[in-house]
């Protein structure tokens, strides 16, 4: 059965660039009509393609009602906005209560607030499909070892099960894809070329599949999460990793 999203009305976070635009991008493409945003300006046309583009913080719960209130309702949820916000691995101790917050703000945080404005809608049709978009640091380590971005995600999958138990018998389904290392955009470009030519080959033999994750892979998985083949799956966290 092919995926068709025709009448669906999504919201897609991280839409700028990555992964967020690619889901965003796809889902267009399969029919639904899409909102994207994220904190910087999001060009709203691709190959042929066109979705709605919206710039607003996430991390403000304010400013998410008001997102909701104006561009809403929506039938889907993808929260793919976060990373780890230009930080770097440092010492425990040197951690601000500035960077841990804008880390943990924009990854768990703004998937809350996100979840919490688009539910009452969507238990009123008894519908709807919330995918947090978590990472491979949630179920293990940072391999950068930022300490706030490896709780932030492990509180999005603790978040995902708590959520998908709730609102599960309203018709929602509420699930997690943890994607292994993505060459997706310039921070994870400044990651890769960190390992030398060494590291890399050391990175793929650790990987069953002996190859990086492409952005593909994790749109895969997004939309059968957001589709209605994925109906009776929920509460769930899918490590698209190529094998660990």
């Amino acid at each position: 059965m092919l995926i068709d999203f025709k009448g669906k009305r999504a919201l897609v976070t991280g839409a700028a660039h990555g992964i967020g635009r690619a889901i965003a991008f796809a889902l267009a493409r399969d029919g639904a009509s899409v909102t994207g945003v994220d904190h910087r300006a999001v060009e709203p046309s691709e190959n042929g393609l066109t979705i709605a583009a919206h710039s607003c913080d996430l991390t403000k719960r304010a400013a998410i009602d008001e997102l909701v209130k104006t561009k809403g309702p929506f039938d889907i949820l993808i929260h793919s906005a976060g990373g780890v916000c230009g930080q770097v691995g440092r010492p425990l101790e040197e951690i601000s209560e500035e960077d841990w917050d804008a880390i943990v703000n924009i990854n768990m945080k703004a998937g809350f607030f996100l979840s919490q404005a688009v539910a009452p809608h969507m238990k009123q049709q008894g519908y709807g499909r919330i995918v947090l978009i978590s990472s491979g640091a949630g179920l293990g380590v940072s391999l950068t070892g930022i300490q706030a971005y490896a709780s932030a995600k492990a509180g999005e999958i603790g978040l995902t099960r708590q959520l998908g138990h709730e609102l599960g018998k309203f018709g929602i389904t509420v699930n997690s894809v943890a994607p292994g290392f993505v060459r997706s955009n310039p921070t994870t470009e400044r990651q890769w070329e960190s390992y030398g030519a060494e590291g890399q080959k050391a990175m793929l033999e650790r990987i069953a599949t002996r190859r990086l994750g492409k952005v593909e892979d994790i749109v895969a998985a997004t939309l059968f999460f957001a589709s209605e083949q994925a109906e009776w799956i929920t509460g769930q966290v899918l490590s698209v990793d190529g094998g660990k």
